[in-house]
């Protein structure tokens, strides 16, 4: 009897691809300079193309890397071809003559899905930019004659904190794409800057589910028509919540929960490269035995009609006095004060206390210094008591991600002690007296309880 033919495939080699710049520098040995190898290539599909499936992935993208190490989630065809149909063609409304502008990088999927793919629904153009400058991307904006641009994380509460200048509303942008615009600077960036078709989106590479502002409602990353649900969640464990029974509860309208998603055959969860990994992120026997659903990791708030509004990232929301406080809220609070260009607020533990105290990373503004008591009665003029950090670190510069989100790990790790932090520390013991350089010997009485915050 004869053997099976061997029909194992072998293993893709790795080639690395060149590409010389403005000045067109040569490729290194053992690299392919990009130029050269595109231009030798056929025009014609590839044999192989007639085989790929929806289903199949398409190529692996990290996650930003927040809140640990980035992990690598799987994008498949058919995911790449429902966000290219839903995005650019029945949301935008890309139309061939628009100049779509992206200063992102393509490792990220709003450069990479959002951008890309609403410009291949309907033909348009690609402004790819080498970078994001804050300072000089109206310029940007008017080389290119862009009319749509996309955003992600702080990069229009960067441009907002840019002096104002004659020249903010000169440009032909007609419509914009993202996410992470924050509700408190929602309305001062649109006035400013004359944009008034924001369609800010909710997603994630690694999640089955998407938002986006279809209706064109303010303050809102929008509606989906996909099966999900918020649910009750507890802050101090950063766990969702199950009644006698072992099932989770869903929040009222208005509420602020967990956002998860169902996954089913219809909605896969494509999951990470790691398998381990992506079962971390599976919830089971959520409302009825046996189901599924894909945890966010993110607070959002019930608008209802199947809109949501985003809160926060499940752990920099914290507990102090019995109350939870939205690191994003407080962050907001703090983005108002014309003194800081840049605010990162997070929960520290202090021997003795539950919950977590509020403790703020601040950039100044250029030859500002800390007026104590000025920042302590404006926090306080706009946020409850318990949400008023009590710490604050000044820092040259705040750590973000390649995806300008602020990293919060080492941050949280360090705490509010002086001998672990190698920048000005400051305490708000007395609202009235405001901010007071934090000493070896006050850190000692707090740590010790002699002094209770």
């Amino acid at each position: 009897m004869a053997s099976a033919p061997n029909t194992a495939q072998p293993a893709p080699s790795i080639c690395y691809l060149w590409h010389g710049g403005d000045q067109g520098e040569p490729a290194p040995p053992g690299w392919l300079d990009l130029d050269e190898y595109a231009a030798r290539q056929s025009e014609a599909n590839p044999p192989g193309t007639g085989r790929v499936r929806a289903e199949q992935p398409c190529f692996s993208i990290f996650t930003s890397g927040t809140t640990g190490l980035p992990k690598a989630s799987v994008m498949t065809h058919y995911r790449w071809l429902a966000a290219m149909a839903g995005v650019g063609g029945m949301t935008l409304g890309i139309r061939r003559k628009d100049v779509f502008y992206c200063c992102l990088p393509l490792y990220h999927n709003n450069a990479l899905t959002v951008a890309w793919g609403s410009v291949l629904s309907m033909g348009a153009s690609l402004a790819l930019d080498r970078k994001f400058s804050a300072s000089q991307f109206w310029e940007r904006v008017r080389h290119y004659d862009a009319t749509v641009f996309c955003y992600i994380g702080e990069l229009l509460r960067y441009l907002l904190n840019v002096k104002p200048c004659p020249t903010d509303r000169q440009h032909r942008i007609r419509l914009i794409t993202g996410n992470g615009l924050r509700p408190e600077i929602w309305d001062q960036f649109e006035q400013r800057f004359g944009i008034h078709r924001i369609y800010e989106f909710y997603g994630a590479s690694e999640s089955n589910i998407g938002f986006i502002n279809l209706f064109g409602v303010s303050q809102t990353a929008g509606f989906t028509p996909l099966p999900f649900a918020i649910v009750e969640f507890d802050n101090d464990t950063e766990t969702p919540r199950r009644n006698h029974n072992g099932f989770m509860q869903r929040i009222p309208r208005g509420g602020i929960g967990l956002l998860i998603s169902e996954v089913t055959p219809r909605r896969p969860f494509d999951g990470y490269t790691d398998p381990a990994a992506g079962e971390k992120k599976l919830l089971r026997d959520v409302f009825k035995k046996g189901d599924c659903w894909f945890n966010s990791g993110d607070l959002v708030r019930d608008q209802g009609m199947h809109h949501i509004q985003f809160v926060d990232r499940v752990g920099d929301t914290f507990r102090w006095k019995g109350e939870n406080v939205a690191a994003g809220e407080v962050e907001g609070a703090m983005a108002r004060h014309p003194d800081i260009d840049h605010g990162v607020v997070y929960g520290v533990s202090i021997p003795g206390c539950d919950g977590r105290a509020g403790m703020a990373a601040i950039t100044l503004s250029p030859g500002v210094t800390l007026n104590g008591p000025g920042l302590a009665q404006h926090l306080n003029r706009l946020l409850p008591a318990y949400a008023v950090p009590l710490f604050l670190r000044i820092r040259d510069h705040q750590e973000t991600t390649g995806t300008f989100k602020y990293r919060k790990v080492e941050l949280k790790q360090q705490g509010f002690e002086p001998d672990q932090v190698a920048e000005p520390v400051y305490v708000l013991l007395d609202s009235q007296r405001g901010y007071q350089p934090l000493t070896a010997e006050l850190a000692r009485q707090i740590q010790q309880g002699e002094i209770r915050l």
